[in-house]
């Protein structure tokens, strides 16, 4: 039995993982967190599912740690990098669902992979994972004469932009042409405004859509003279995030180190 506890598990997502944990035959879930002063701490961390599973909810991350063989996180960046610091002392596997991470604190992440095993996804969905295998294979084709937008549409209350998803897409189109989205000689466009000029050829534009309660829809437009080709992938619930985050779980009880994505986690890398 893998032992997991969630991170943020009073919020929307970690009550799904919660309930994924739960239907899992090979996980137990070891233990449950959140921040302190939060008004349901201390309930049982399946009290809101309708089911007792004799896990309270605490806000002792260090304590939950000490119970589990993984620990999953989709909660905000400075608190996901501060359990990751711990988890690698103590030698806990982790699987991070969190987005938003700066450049710097994506290299952070990579050093604590070096003290324990860290699956690093901004996307857990397995359908949107095949997306990227098909953008990757997309952008092999589509190099000469095509431009290329990738669009996102999140609900209101979603604090980044562009999505994780959506740079996770940028970036796999981008490794294809031997280009990078951001740093130094980047190829990235992430705002136009006002008069702009005309675009400028080998960019990658990403447009944000804000609003009502879309979960997540994705489309990369390859565009070219005469016709234009898009790969689309639209979440309709959290839900598959939850079950490829356990998935996750199952592939990381193989591994003691390493910095690893959901394409090694479903053999994705293995296909041509």
């Amino acid at each position: 039995m893998i032992r997991i506890a969630i991170a943020g598990a009073c919020g929307r997502m970690g009550q799904m993982l919660i309930e994924e944990v739960l239907k899992a035959p090979d996980a137990k879930l070891a233990a449950a967190f959140d921040m302190p002063n939060h008004a349901r701490l201390g309930e049982d961390a399946g009290a809101l599912l309708g089911k007792t599973t004799g896990v309270a909810i605490t806000s002792d991350a260090a304590q939950a740690l000490a119970l589990a063989d993984v620990v999953i996180d989709f909660t905000r960046p400075q608190a996901t990098l501060e359990l990751l610091e711990q988890a690698a002392q103590r030698g806990v596997n982790m699987v991070i669902g969190t987005t938003g991470f700066s450049v710097v604190e994506r290299e952070q992440i990579a050093r604590a992979a070096e003290k324990t095993a860290v699956v690093f996804a901004p996307n857990m969905g397995v359908g949107v994972n095949a997306t990227l295998k098909l953008l990757e294979v997309a952008a092999g084709i589509l190099n000469q004469g095509y431009d290329i937008e990738v669009i996102e549409a999140h609900h209101r209350h979603k604090v980044d932009a562009p999505s994780g998803t959506a740079l996770e897409m940028g970036r796999t189109i981008a490794k294809v042409l031997g280009v990078s989205i951001e740093g130094e000689g980047h190829v990235g466009v992430f705002a136009r405004h006002g008069v702009t000029g005309e675009r400028e050829a080998g960019s990658i534009g990403f447009s944000t859509i804000r609003g009502g309660d879309v979960v997540g829809d994705h489309t990369v437009m390859f565009l070219g003279t005469g016709e234009r080709i898009e790969i689309t992938h639209r979440s309709n619930s959290r839900a598959t995030y939850a079950v490829g985050a356990v998935r996750a779980c199952r592939f990381l009880a193989g591994h003691r180190t390493g910095l690893f994505d959901m394409q090694d986690v479903l053999g994705l890398r293995k296909l041509a």
